[in-house]
């Protein structure tokens, strides 16, 4: 059966070969040759595998190897796909699936965390991007190819997995996990100092665009002239959909291009536009970014800043800026391979360089200093006037309360604060000068009357 394979290969490679002309012919030939005789080698170390490796191997699993090893050599993101693995992938797009909640990559042999998914056993047990593991159940994943790794970290729904996690440093430390079933709610809404819409997106999962779009109308309604701006957050986002990437920035924008995909052919160069409509209405925006933020938001955060539509504020992103194209095959399986970078509307290879935020802004924690009684206000001063509003109704002590609870849920997020603080800024400094242009406007028709 193999050999039947390889002899129906070569005949094939030589019959397309055969309209070159003369000197094309002559190398064609020669590359047709070592094709075949590498083809022929392949044949060989399976026979002699099947033959005398230790342990005795299907042919499935051998071929199946294969495929996958010529793959993942490409590039980290290239890969095959059998029909369960493919079925998996399928799941996790359409936004639910089982397993423990992580986008993750294969860095120099052993698996890096791309990013936590929210609310899930991985983002709840303190797993961060950028963390490495070493270990599944204390053994090595060295050697492991990124599909068997997969396998080896999802499962039934309330199997426990133990991982070894290195982070940066820290002393390599155990992380036990319960599997659950992954449901990911990925746009999460509110609004933040009564008058900042605040949207969380997790990944780019299916009609991401529509509950953006719902949760910018809601605020409007809620608020109505009141809406300040906009905080859009992609931090530990790994990406998705590149439709949704689109659709998503092409909410914002007006015109101009978006992104475009280049491949090794020119004449395959995609380029996706903008079209007419700003759900935000011009108020002002900023994306928040972070080192576990890839892909599709990677380029929303790249069209906004390109187009200075956005701010964009944070730490630098992953930098994952290829795009892979999924082709079904004909048992079931599929296979992934890279077929071209996306570009930002200015022609910036996201690709190993990632985005680069406006405004950098490390995570931190926020710490309140003490007076121990010190500082003293007007209200302290002997004989000091009483302020005849001071009596608070209930409904005014409980909205106090309410706000000072979010203030220390906030408190928790140091760059939220500062990208809540820029929103009001930018708006603020936005009204003014509205407010200079209409009263020059009123100063010239005074006199013009005159």
């Amino acid at each position: 059966m193999l050999k039947k394979l390889l002899i129906s290969i070569a005949i094939i490679t030589s019959i397309a070969l055969s309209g070159a002309n003369a000197k094309e012919k002559k190398e064609t030939k020669d590359e047709t040759i070592n094709t075949y005789e590498l083809l022929n080698i392949f044949g060989e170390v399976m026979e002699r595998t099947k033959a005398q490796y230790v342990e005795e191997e299907t042919d499935k699993k051998l071929i199946e190897s294969a495929l996958n090893g010529m793959l993942t050599s490409l590039d980290p993101h290239s890969s095959y796909l059998n029909e369960e693995d493919y079925k998996y992938m399928n799941e996790q797009t359409s936004g639910k699936f089982g397993g423990l909640g992580i986008e993750i990559t294969m860095e120099n042999g052993v698996v890096k965390v791309v990013s936590p998914i929210d609310d899930t056993p991985a983002a709840k047990a303190g797993i961060q991007a950028g963390d490495f593991i070493t270990d599944i159940d204390n053994e090595t994943v060295i050697g492991l190819t990124l599909n068997e790794v997969v396998t080896k970290l999802r499962g039934k729904p309330g199997t426990k997995v133990k991982i070894t996690v290195r982070r940066s440093g820290e002393k390599p430390f155990d992380v036990d996990l319960t599997r659950d079933i992954i449901k990911i709610k990925s746009v999460k809404s509110e609004i933040k100092n009564d008058d900042i819409l605040y949207v969380r997106i997790s990944a780019f999962n299916e009609d991401v665009d529509k509950d953006v779009k719902d949760a910018m109308q809601n605020a409007q309604q809620k608020l109505k002239n009141k809406l300040a701006g906009m905080v859009l957050d992609v931090r530990n986002n790994p990406g998705g959909l590149l439709d949704q990437a689109v659709k998503v920035s092409d909410l914002f924008l007006e015109r101009g291009e978006i992104v475009s995909t280049r491949s090794r052919n020119e004449e395959d160069t995609i380029k996706y536009s903008a079209t007419p409509g700003d759900i935000a209405k011009g108020l002002p925006i900023v994306v928040m970014i972070n080192e576990g933020s890839a892909s599709a938001s990677e380029i929303t955060a790249g069209a906004l800043q390109d187009h200075h539509r956005a701010v964009i504020l944070g730490q630098k992103s992953f930098g994952k800026g290829s795009v892979q194209t999924v082709i079904p095959l004909r048992n079931k399986g599929a296979m992934r391979l890279t077929t071209a970078r996306y570009y930002t509307p200015s022609g910036r290879s996201i690709q190993a360089k990632g985005i680069e935020p406006d405004i950098e802004v490390k995570q931190a924690k926020l710490e309140e200093i003490k007076s121990y009684g010190l500082n003293l206000s007007e209200a302290d001063l002997k004989g000091a006037l009483k302020n005849e509003q001071a009596n608070e109704n209930p409904n005014q002590k409980k909205q106090k309360d309410e706000k000072d609870e979010d203030k220390d849920n906030k408190a928790n997020d140091y760059q939220l604060i500062r990208a809540l603080d820029l929103v009001k800024a930018l708006y603020l400094y936005a009204q003014n000068d509205n407010a200079d242009i209409e009263n020059v406007e009123a100063d010239s028709a005074k006199t013009e009357a005159k």
